[in-house]
């Protein structure tokens, strides 16, 4: 049987995933500060971009962004790039001549005032930009007076500079100053500092006595222990019982307070004090100097109770860029250019500035829409709180709404919904689902924590319920869970196991103490 070549031809159809498409994918994910920062760079790029201000008089929950733009066709679609002042003003419903009517003047020097033309050509040659030499304060940029803040080095250095210290010391002072972390703690032991530095540890010793007697007080510790008894030697409190106290953290983090007692050799109302004292310690003292700015949340979403008790679902048009395509500069930039890699320029700029008012305008729609799903799954959530939460999963929300699975994971990342009930990021709506033990339907894990949690705050210390009560109380109220869960519930919020309770409630009580202690390094 002979084996023969030939050459057939087939027809058929598979996705292309372009550069373009790709990006719009991308701009899903984006949080409103990420959208801004992207936007800003495409404008940076594509000089047809312009961003419309928000009018006054515009609706706030407007989402219809009206973009003055030219199909991406007007312009691929032709041969040959039309760049006569009539054509285009005939494409794109702009005469050219109306163009900063001003400016053409002072081209054509139709314009008398010479001090006028002088100030467009140096406007020109600079870019746009022109600063006068008798310009106000208020026209310079404000960074260049915002005084710089201040860090936990730049406060600690400066004491440095008024100490009576020799300058050897200050010198290593300085340096364990630059290996603090953030939090004021020092990582690095003195023997290291002193062979690097080729000084004693005694000289490493004094530095370092120094550093811990500057403002803020815990500063320069190497452990917490030692950052509390600073602190405590500062107010003058830190006394043999403190020191057992301090010497025994491990102890007080898990709230026996009876072994305490028996070390200290104090009655509860002693060591309450002493606990209220350590609780009004600053365990970090180095973070109130953190630089790093507050990101504010901003919702994207607003969800409003409406006269007739239906919800009001809105776009915050604060957080949506209005990118708009600025004609005017496209007509009288095409009248100019004769070059065929110009033109090529020419239409790359206005497909990309088309494709992404476009994917903004797609982006803002696709949020809205799965914004109004969540909502009217979760209605109860809305009218009566926590615990009515449905379960709800992306593919629910994927199937009701006809769109893929991927792409609400892809909304609902990094944005936010401002209801009624709080402020929520949108993923917060899904969660996994937990059987009746009847036959009603299920309930959401939210649902349970919360339910788990109001049992053990109603606790007293004679009440205190273990994980297997608490599957019990639970299944009272129609809810199938296994203890295993429960515990794993109990410790994402925290919550120590019933001994640690029971004990602690115990001591509190005895100590008549609402609040517990609670360290963290």
């Amino acid at each position: 049987m002979a084996i023969a070549q030939k050459l057939t031809m087939r027809q058929g159809q598979n996705l292309v995933m372009t550069p373009q498409l790709s990006q719009s994918i991308k701009l899903l994910a984006l949080s409103n500060i990420e959208l801004a920062a992207f936007v800003e760079d495409e404008m940076e790029r594509n000089p047809f971009l312009e961003i419309k201000p928000q009018e006054p008089s515009e609706d706030r929950n407007a989402t219809d962004h009206s973009t003055d733009s030219v199909a991406p066709s007007d312009l691929t679609g032709q041969t040959e790039l039309e760049t006569s002042a009539k054509s285009l003003s005939e494409n794109l419903g702009t005469s050219i001549e109306n163009v900063y009517p001003d400016e053409q003047d002072y081209r054509n020097g139709t314009k008398d005032n010479a001090k006028s033309k002088e100030e467009y050509d140096s406007r020109i040659s600079s870019g746009g930009l022109q600063l006068s030499g008798n310009a106000s304060a208020h026209d310079q940029s404000v960074a260049d007076y915002t005084a710089a803040h201040e860090t936990l080095r730049d406060k600690l250095v400066s004491q440095l500079a008024i100490s009576a210290a020799s300058v050897t010391i200050i010198m290593i002072a300085t340096d364990i100053i630059d290996n603090l972390d953030e939090a004021g703690y020092l990582r690095s032991e003195l023997s290291t500092i002193a062979e690097r530095l080729g000084c004693s540890e005694p000289e490493c010793e004094q530095a370092l006595n120094l550093v811990q007697g500057l403002e803020p007080v815990g500063v320069g510790a190497r452990s917490l222990e030692e950052c509390l008894s600073l602190q405590l030697k500062d107010k003058d409190r830190l006394d043999p019982a403190m020191s057992i106290v301090l010497e025994n953290l491990d102890l007080l983090a898990k709230r026996d307070f009876a072994t305490l007692r028996s070390l200290s050799n104090l009655d509860m109302e002693d060591l309450g004090d002493i606990l209220l004292e350590i609780q009004s310690l600053d365990p970090k003292p180095g973070t109130m100097f953190e630089s790093t700015p507050v990101q504010h949340i901003v919702p994207d979403v607003f969800v409003r109770e409406s006269n007739d008790g239906s919800w009001q679902i809105e776009l915050n048009s604060e957080t949506l860029p209005r990118v708009l395509v600025n004609n005017s500069y496209v007509t009288e930039i095409g009248g100019k250019l004769s070059n065929p890699q110009e033109k090529d320029f020419l239409s790359d700029c206005m497909q990309t500035a088309n494709w992404l008012t476009k994917s903004l305008d797609q982006r803002a729609q696709t949020i809205l829409k799965v914004a109004r799903e969540i909502v009217k799954q979760q209605d109860a959530f809305l009218v009566h709180g926590v615990r009515h939460l449905r379960p709800l999963t992306l593919k629910m929300v994927a199937d009701e709404i006809d769109m893929h699975e991927s792409s609400v994971s892809r909304v609902t990342s990094n944005k936010y919904m401002l209801t009624p009930r709080g402020l929520f990021e949108l993923k917060y709506f899904f969660t996994t689902s937990l059987a009746n033990a009847g036959e009603g339907e299920s309930h959401s894990s939210e649902a349970v924590r919360d339910r788990i949690k109001s049992l053990i705050d109603a606790e007293s210390a004679k009440t205190v319920l273990s994980d297997d009560a608490i599957v019990a109380a639970l299944k009272s109220q129609g809810i199938e869970i296994a203890r295993r869960t429960v515990a794993k519930y109990r410790d994402a919020m925290q919550i120590p196991s019933s001994v640690q309770r029971r004990r602690e409630k115990r001591a509190f009580e005895a100590a008549n103490l609402s609040n517990p202690v609670e360290l963290t390094h």
